[in-house]
């Protein structure tokens, strides 16, 4: 990746952080650190890898990008609005009534939704149907799924797992947010999803471990994935919740709680500091 690329990349970070932080001050609720801990996976994909056209969302032969963690809502919302997909005044209603974009993805309201989430563990399920259908029509479509450490401890994952293996899904690529937290604590204690790499690795998956805010590592690790055939590859990000805003930097207090204005103007300014 030659630099001008990587400081693009950083700069769209940079944008897609603040707009998650003014969206959810805004909407006084939501889940701020496992969104900003996937910023840069997401804007790896939407403005580098991914073949998408925001003018027609629904176009056949599209990459497809899911949400398996959808309480992250608010990094796909952000990356989506940078990308075309709807105006980003739509970011202000976020959990508004009546509004577009809700607390979690609704692939009939907003354009660019691959598949309705929240529900943990089943967004891996839902693009192994997509990655299949793509192998029997003979579609040359990618399938890029992003799911959360703590959402491992959900069954449907290791059974999507054995599934994408056995029909040798080389199509769909897994993201794992391994940021170490989820709502009640840590991985560790709550109920302890390691070793992650061996697991992925004994269900059938190429692994690959990766620093999940470095473009080079998303790049190298993408590129290595597409040139592995026979098998889907699982991309264990080691990510940061909070990632971006010091004072919400691996505290899993910034799960699921919002800032308020005093903490908005705060964790903005920060970001101004880092374009």
């Amino acid at each position: 990746m030659d630099n001008k690329t990587l400081e693009q990349l950083k700069e769209k970070a940079n944008i897609i952080r603040k707009d998650i932080i003014n969206m959810l001050a805004e909407a006084k609720s939501g889940h701020p650190g496992g969104s900003l801990s996937a910023v840069e996976i997401l804007t790896y994909l939407y403005f580098k890898e991914m073949n998408v056209d925001p003018t027609n969302p629904q176009w056949p032969d599209r990459d497809r990008f899911v949400l398996s963690k959808g309480h992250g809502a608010p990094v796909l919302y952000a990356v989506l609005a940078e990308k075309g997909y709807f105006s980003k005044e739509e970011l202000m209603k976020l959990r508004k009534t009546g509004a577009m974009l809700q607390g979690h993805p609704d692939m009939k309201g907003t354009p660019g939704v691959e598949m309705s989430t929240g529900s943990l563990g089943q967004g891996l399920s839902a693009s192994n149907g997509m990655a299949l259908a793509g192998k029997l029509d003979n579609k040359n479509y990618r399938v890029y799924v992003l799911v959360g450490d703590g959402e491992m401890q959900e069954g449907q994952i290791w059974e999507a797992a054995m599934t994408a293996a056995h029909y040798k899904l080389d199509n769909l690529t897994a993201f794992v947010d391994n940021n170490g937290l989820q709502i009640d604590g840590t991985n560790e204690d709550v109920k302890n999803v390691e070793p992650i790499e061996d697991k992925w690795k004994a269900f059938g998956w190429h692994v690959i471990t990766i620093d999940g805010h470095d473009f080079q590592q998303i790049e190298n690790a993408v590129k290595e994935a597409k040139e592995t055939k026979g098998k889907p590859t699982a991309i264990i990000a080691k990510t940061v919740k909070g990632k971006g805003v010091s004072f919400m930097e691996n505290q899993v207090d910034w799960h699921g709680v919002a800032p308020n204005e005093e903490q908005k103007e705060k964790a903005l300014k920060e970001l101004e500091v880092r374009i």
